[in-house]
């Protein structure tokens, strides 16, 4: 298993679609690296490959993964943060500290930042509550998204009816927030929980709409009833 990795590397350079490359850029206002995969094949590349290391202890599948982040492609990182989601069962506390190391190094761009908030670092926070007021703190970092994971890592749990005060919080602390990524995180996160809490999201709204940017309101109403729309 020690050629996982540049097996893995040497396959999605091999199947580099150039055309692709090109379109998926227009979709990042950062410069990415990517394969010019689409997802369905990256997570088939995933899938591939889970068979081989599955039954490996997360330390060994860590030091994999260590190495398909370093090279900063999309389409790896995607493929570890799949393995991460489906190994979840196997998570415990200690493992806190390894994610949110990843998340400030690895993570460049809004693609790769909410498959890993919403899935593995989601399903994380879901299981273990004790650490929502170290990511309540992540809302004041200075990496963009650090931040937009204060509030995107809880969307997850959101859908469950779990974590709307953490939620109303963290887009306290983000509110004023002049960072477009981040704006629509919170924004995305309290649409997201008007599922569930559509009368307390328009509170929130109705309360901040003088000081709150365009985009995060637009994003926070989105699922909302024409009627609740209009009271904003």
């Amino acid at each position: 298993m020690n050629n996982t990795a540049e097996r893995i590397i040497k396959e999605l350079k091999k199947c580099e679609n150039k055309k692709f490359i090109e379109s998926e850029k227009h979709f990042f206002k950062e410069p990415i690296k990517t394969h010019g995969l689409t997802s369905q094949e990256t997570k088939e590349v995933a899938k591939r490959y889970f068979e081989e290391i599955k039954n490996l202890s997360l330390p060994q599948i860590f030091v994999i993964a260590e190495k398909l982040l370093k090279t900063g492609y999309n389409q790896e990182i995607f493929i570890v943060f799949n393995w991460l989601y489906r190994l979840q069962k196997k998570y415990s506390k200690q493992h806190f500290v390894i994610f949110e190391k990843w998340l400030k190094k690895h993570i460049a761009n809004w693609a790769t930042n909410d498959d890993f908030s919403t899935h593995a670092l989601g399903y994380f926070l879901f299981t273990f509550p004790e650490f929502l007021p170290k990511v309540k703190q992540w809302a004041k970092a200075k990496n963009r998204w650090v931040k937009r994971s204060s509030a995107t890592s809880l969307i997850y749990s959101l859908r469950r009816k779990k974590y709307f005060k953490e939620l109303l919080a963290v887009s306290e602390t983000l509110l004023t927030d002049t960072d477009l990524m981040v704006q629509k995180g919170y924004g995305w996160a309290l649409k997201e929980a008007t599922e569930h809490y559509p009368k307390e999201v328009l509170a929130f709204v109705m309360k901040h709409k003088k000081i709150m940017p365009r985009t995060a309101l637009r994003y926070a109403i989105e699922k909302l009833s024409p009627a609740q729309k209009k009271l904003q």
